[in-house]
Formats: structure tokens, sequence, C-alpha cells
């Protein structure tokens, strides 16, 4: 993903906002996003559901918070 793209589509909560203003990588900002994306609306194909079961596992503080924040 290219770093304007990212750029260009915003993170929706404050948690998501707080950690890409950390991420020092284009790629740590595309999987943030995408992990926010998946949970306001997880597609169910087999590679979605991979990348988001590792980008999970790895931020399970993030996840949580994250889904509070949308369900709120």
């Amino acid at each position: 993903m290219q770093t304007h793209a990212i750029i260009d589509r915003l993170p929706r909560t404050d948690a998501a906002r707080r950690t890409l203003r950390a991420a020092n990588a284009p790629a740590m900002a595309a999987d943030l996003l995408f992990l926010e994306a998946w949970e306001t609306n997880a597609p169910r194909d087999l590679a979605t559901l991979l990348r988001a079961g590792q980008i999970r596992r790895t931020n399970p503080k993030l996840v949580a918070e994250i889904k509070a924040e949308l369900k709120a």
C-alpha cells in the first residue's frame, strides 16, 4: 500500500488514531487501518481471515479498544 493512500484513509476510532501516530512504517499503518476495517465489516475470504488473525494475535489490547469504541 502506498503512503499517500494511507494518509487519505483516516482511522475512525481514537484507539486507532493513537496507534497510527506511533506507527513508524507504512506497512504498520496499513495493518492498523486494515484491522480497524476488519472490526467494522469483516469479509470472510481466506486471505483476509489469515491476515486479520495475525494482526489480532499480536495486538489484542488494540483490538479490544477498537471493538469497544465501535460498539459505543
